[in-house]
């Protein structure tokens, strides 16, 4: 029987802005390291791959979390104001008050850049994650797949307006993208810094990603020499990963990589 949806309440910080708001999560009990899921760019904890990983999870008695990030599916929150620190301060709320020790956190797409900033932050504080998940992992998208991708006249609205609305080939309604959303993005770049993460990462990428082009992962791999990275690329596969081989793939890492914390812990 699938766990109920439950909200941890997060009260508002001033220092950063950060409006009080209410997460909506799922938590499967079992045994460490969990599996934490990190969805991306306005998707949410309904996901078929969320659903799968934490289906195989359960299949293993191994504990499980999916979330909401704020202004994203049940969770409160504005999403024209909603920014990249803010949806990192609620993955940092959920892994901190949820996830258990050492949990294995799979992002997805702009989850994949926002564990890599959460696992950052953590190992800073002596709470290095068990492992990371990475699909399609848009690091820095804001930046080098948005800003530097958009055509002057688009740059000039956001500046100048705020707001541009971006057709969506995964909904019918445009999202918003917000000047504030491009000019917070800048504060968590990590393209070009030495990289360090201190936990082992697999990437999943399809060769056939138009979202998050295979050519911009390979770039972020070739920065991380210190830490102990593998890749599998599915030369046929697109953004989502959603075909049934592709879900398979992904709870076959994903539970080998469990595996491997759970051994050497």
């Amino acid at each position: 029987m699938n766990a109920a949806t439950q909200f941890l309440d997060v009260p508002a910080d001033a220092a950063s802005g950060f409006p009080a708001r209410r997460l909506a999560y799922v938590a499967e009990g079992g045994k460490a390291p969990a599996i934490l899921w990190m969805g991306g760019f306005r998707s949410d904890m309904t996901s078929t791959k969320a659903m799968k990983l934490e289906e195989a999870a359960a299949a293993e008695g191994r504990a499980s979390l999916r979330f909401d990030y704020s202004a994203h599916g049940e969770s409160s929150g504005d999403f024209a104001t909603a920014t990249l620190s803010q949806w990192l301060d609620d993955a940092l709320h959920m892994i901190r008050e949820r996830g258990g020790k050492k949990p294995i956190i799979v992002g997805s797409s702009m989850g994949g850049w926002l564990a890599l900033r959460a696992t950052q932050i953590l190992a800073a504080e002596g709470h290095t994650p068990g492992g990371l998940v990475l699909i399609a992992p848009a690091v820095d998208f804001t930046e080098a797949l948005m800003w530097a991708q958009f055509p002057e006249a688009i740059r000039r609205q956001i500046m100048d307006e705020g707001v541009w609305y971006r057709p969506s080939e995964y909904s019918p309604e445009p999202y918003p993208i917000t000047r504030t959303l491009i000019e917070d993005g800048r504060r968590h770049l990590l393209l070009g810094k030495a990289l360090k993460f201190g936990a082992p990462i697999h990437i999943l990428q399809g060769g056939q990603d138009p979202d998050v082009p295979l050519a911009h992962v390979e770039k972020f791999v070739a920065e991380l020499a210190q830490d102990d990275v593998r890749m599998t690329v599915i030369p046929d596969g697109n953004h989502r990963l959603s075909r049934d081989e592709d879900i398979a793939t992904l709870q076959r890492v994903t539970m080998a990589l469990a595996a491997e914390i759970e051994k050497a812990a």
